[in-house]
Order: C-alpha cells, then structure tokens, then sequence
C-alpha cells in the first residue's frame, strides 16, 4: 500500500513560483512584489498571493510592511553573514550525530545525490545543480532529532539557493566545483566518523561561500542580487 501523500496547497505553489522568481533574481534585492500584477500573471486571487507572500516572511524571502506592500528582503552583508554563520551552526551540530550515527543506506543516499550532483554539472544544468545541493544537505539531517533545528533549517533553505546562485552569477563553475569538492570530503570525513574533520570542511565551505556572495553584491552594487 502506497503512503498518503497529499498534494501541495495553491498557497505552496504559489510561493514556491514566487520564491524561485527571488532564488533566480527575476525579483530584485528590496523590489516591490504588486499583488495584483502577480496574481494576474499567475491567474490566482489576490488572496491567494497574499497567502503565498506571509509563507514567505517566514522563510526570510520576503518582508511584509503594512500600509506599504511587500518587498524582497535586502540581500546585504549583515543578511548574508547572519544566513551562513546560522547555517554552519546548525549543520554542524547535526553534523555531528550523523557521523556517530550513519548507517548504509544513509551513505548511499549521500553518494547518489553526490553522482547526480556532478552529472548535472557535466550537462551543465544549474537549476537541477542547487536543488540536488539541498537535497543534499537535507538527507544529512537524517539524525538530526530536533525538531527546531529541522524546521529552522526548512525556513532557511530559500535563501541559501538565493544565495548560492548569486555566487554563480559571479563566480560562475568555479562556485560548482567548490560545491563538489566540499560534498566529496564531507562524504569522507563521513565514511570516517570524523567529527572534528567534518566540522572544519563545513567550517571553511561556510566562509569560502560567504565570502563569493559578498563579494558578488559587491560589485554588482546589489542590484541583480
């Protein structure tokens, strides 16, 4: 017997296309989302747009001022900064459970994501590329037992596909293969039930693309971030 899976609400839909506008930089650093523009475009109710936008405030996407509308969030240094320094925290603490805790099935399912990861390279396929990343990171999190830390990190991943594409828009392949390069040692200092070695890859990984994302608005003057 098949596992219920219900399908996603219109309100999920409708911020998941409007979250990828944002990830992709269709939708600018602080630009103005007009609601019915987007609900025309997308052919929904206001409310429905409406709803999708609150989804986002949640997941740091968007900021809703009253009387005012919503906006992109900013993508600034204390943003960015705020985003990796909490994201290495909270990986490296599941990190940690997963190297004392991994069993076969874990490790092959962080090996195939690795191959498709790379297979997407190959082809040169950037959109599937970050979504695999998360999928990565995501099926790291299996020991992780907490849920505030696995619910932070769901609201977190938005904006790390956000900003992982402006260190492409900058850094181009080079940002992939470090992306590559960081997952093979991660998968080694797995294998190896090596904590500390795993938490200094992650260490480093967090700064090196903090760094290419800063550097990216930078000299954009954040204005395709």
């Amino acid at each position: 017997m098949n596992a219920f899976k219900p399908r996603e609400t219109l309100t999920e839909q409708v911020a998941r296309h409007i979250e990828n506008l944002i990830a992709f930089g269709q939708l600018r650093s602080g630009e103005r989302i007009y609601e019915g523009a987007m609900a025309k475009q997308m052919d929904v109710s206001h409310g429905s747009i409406r709803e999708g936008l609150l989804l986002l405030e949640k997941r740091h996407l968007v900021r809703n001022v009253p009387r005012k509308g919503a906006f992109v969030t900013p993508l600034d240094e204390f943003f960015v900064r705020s985003l990796y320094e909490t994201l290495e925290l909270y990986l490296t603490h599941t990190g940690r459970k997963l190297v004392r805790n991994w069993q076969a099935d874990d490790m092959a399912r962080l090996e195939s994501l690795y191959d498709q990861m790379k297979a997407c390279y190959d082809k040169n396929d950037l959109m599937a590329f970050l979504e695999l990343g998360i999928e990565y990171t995501k099926a790291s999190l299996a020991y992780a037992d907490n849920y505030f830390i696995v619910s932070a990190i769901d609201d977190l991943w938005p904006s790390a596909k956000r900003c992982a594409f402006v260190a492409f828009q900058q850094g181009g392949n080079q940002v992939l293969e470090d992306n590559l390069s960081h997952m093979e040692q991660s998968i080694s200092a797995i294998k190896d039930r090596d904590e500390d070695r795993l938490a200094e890859i992650l260490h480093r990984f967090a700064l090196q693309q903090c760094q290419q994302v800063l550097t990216a608005i930078e000299k954009t003057g954040n204005k395709t971030a």
